[in-house]
């Protein structure tokens, strides 16, 4: 089976960071694109961060680049969202996601995109 385990949530002040955690495991993870989406109390989940299968490119949405760093782990199958400098605007539920095989991170810039997997989500509040 697929499984996507997200952890690292939590609550924390603004200008405070916090690390996403997510171990795969059940597909080829070397052949995905995988990284975070985000969904707000009444928003649309909109993609945050992601890296490519070759972890050569990453995207991230214009409202955390500077403040967040994605990295994955081949050897462990897991990716990290590493975030700094967090705003109130930043909290959410955040699900881990791996799209492919052999896609791109062009979904993270889709409204609404359904990857291929998921994880269940992680809460991270921001207090102002």
């Amino acid at each position: 089976d697929v499984q996507l385990q997200a952890s690292g949530g939590g609550l924390v002040q603004a200008g405070g960071s916090l690390r996403l955690s997510c171990t795969t495991s059940g597909f080829n993870f070397d052949d995905y694109a995988i990284g975070w989406f985000r969904q707000a109390p009444g928003k649309e989940r909109e993609g945050v961060s992601c890296m490519s299968r070759d972890g050569v490119k990453t995207y991230h949405v214009d409202s955390v680049k500077g403040r967040f760093t994605i990295s994955r782990d081949k050897a462990k199958s897991a990716v990290y969202l590493q975030m700094e400098n967090l705003k109130s605007e930043d909290t959410a539920v955040y699900y881990c996601a791996a799209d492919g095989p052999y896609g791109g991170c062009g979904g993270w810039r889709i409204r609404r995109y359904n990857a291929d997997h998921w994880g269940q989500g992680t809460q991270v509040t921001v207090s102002s």
